[in-house]
């Protein structure tokens, strides 16, 4: 399983790991952005940081893009996509908002048959909550997500058994050490210049400065 986990997509700090990840060329390799979590502030569409990383791939050479709505898909229809692609970018936005289409599409069953066929899954932000074991902590401060979908079931797609918090900045060490007793697994805060490669058993955190683990007690 190939995944790459972030806080703000591929800042010049972490692309050369990421590139390193793909085993070939960026014109050589297809890429499909899911942005279906931005649509929960910017719903017309026009998320700036979406439009950024957009324009971050083409920099990057990657000549194939395609982007997928949860939204409008269903699983044989993601499968059929996700089949032709090499990288999916998973965007940022609201964790809950991302989860309720995660499951309605079928994405969370579609996405792991596309990891276990080799692909890799690139999360942004609340791509990279979704990937844990659950997302509760996402709203753990009323400046992080709001569950505005009214999402009862928390649990996360479980690709890890660890948790992201993004954007990390030293204001967040008090919100993590209040709630981390609450679940029982451990919490890796990143900030917006670092990322976690996972290639199947190779665990490497990827970025400048210290890379800070909450763990329970």
């Amino acid at each position: 399983m190939k995944l790459f986990l972030t806080s703000a997509g591929l800042p010049p700090e972490t692309t050369e790991a990421f590139l390193g990840l793909l085993g070939k060329k960026p014109e050589e390799t297809a890429v499909c952005i899911i942005t279906t979590a931005s649509f929960a502030n910017h719903p017309e569409g026009d998320a700036p940081y979406v439009k950024a990383d957009k324009q971050r791939l083409s920099e990057l050479g990657f000549g194939t893009m395609v982007e997928i709505d949860l939204r409008k898909e269903n699983e044989n229809s993601l499968s059929g996509k996700l089949a032709n692609l090499d990288v999916v970018f998973v965007e940022g936005g609201n964790t809950f908002y991302l989860m309720k289409y995660v499951r309605e599409s079928g994405f969370d069953k579609a996405i792991k048959r596309f990891l276990d066929g080799g692909g890799i899954y690139l999360g942004v932000s609340a791509g990279s909550y979704v990937a844990g074991p659950d997302i509760s902590p996402a709203g753990w401060s009323p400046d992080w997500d709001e569950n505005k979908v009214g999402l009862k079931d928390l649990k996360g797609l479980g690709l890890v058994d660890f948790y992201i918090s993004p954007h990390y900045i030293p204001e967040h060490e008090a919100i993590i050490n209040k709630n981390k007793d609450k679940v029982s697994y451990p919490i890796y805060a990143l900030t917006d210049t670092q990322a976690i490669l996972i290639n199947d058993r190779d665990v490497q955190f990827i970025g400048p400065g210290e890379f800070k683990k909450f763990h329970q007690g």
